[in-house]
């Protein structure tokens, strides 16, 4: 299922217009079965108007310093049948996340699955479903439609132990850890 995305701009003499009006499919991994992202807006630095309403460029999953990206990302039960086949092949699946979502598979730890560190200030809004967000001491808080997040570059893992997939809405901005 896509998500539609209606993207203002502004036209030669700086009126606002409607840039584009589409549907932005998900990404999904063979890696996380049933786990989507939807990128859908992004950029590498800080925007300047006006625009023509197309999508910054920007090249990796996470967002550098000052860059941003906002998207959608499904976290699918943690059951017996979201685990990985017998056959599964590590090394074509880490290729697959490396194309599809680059840099992401840099900030996973292989060895505590999902979690993860970046250095970035999230902000995520729960939509459906319901999630836990566990931090490294083990601490855990469950998030439910209409509970926020303002994550700020904290070691952290999405658990959900439903029988449902959870929806959040999320914005990522590029964030400088203090020396």
């Amino acid at each position: 299922m896509g998500v539609r995305r209606v993207v203002t701009g502004h036209n030669a003499e700086g009126k606002a217009i409607f840039a584009s009006d589409e549907i932005v499919e998900p990404v999904t991994l063979e890696m996380l079965p049933g786990a989507e992202w939807f990128t859908l807006w992004g950029g590498d630095e800080a925007p300047t108007f006006p625009d023509d309403g197309s999508m910054p460029e920007h090249t990796t999953y996470f967002p550098p310093l000052g860059g941003f990206r906002f998207g959608i990302f499904t976290v699918q039960p943690e059951t017996e049948d979201s685990f990985l086949p017998e056959n599964f092949d590590l090394e074509a699946a880490l290729a697959e996340a490396e194309q599809k979502l680059p840099g992401m598979v840099d900030h996973l730890e292989m060895e505590n699955i999902g979690m993860h560190t970046t250095d970035t200030v999230d902000y995520e809004f729960v939509i459906s479903g319901e999630v836990v967000l566990e931090l490294d001491d083990g601490a855990e808080v469950t998030l439910r439609p209409g509970d926020t997040v303002v994550q700020n570059g904290t070691r952290h893992a999405w658990r959900n132990r439903t029988s449902e997939p959870a929806v959040l809405v999320v914005v990522l901005v590029g964030a400088k850890r203090a020396e």
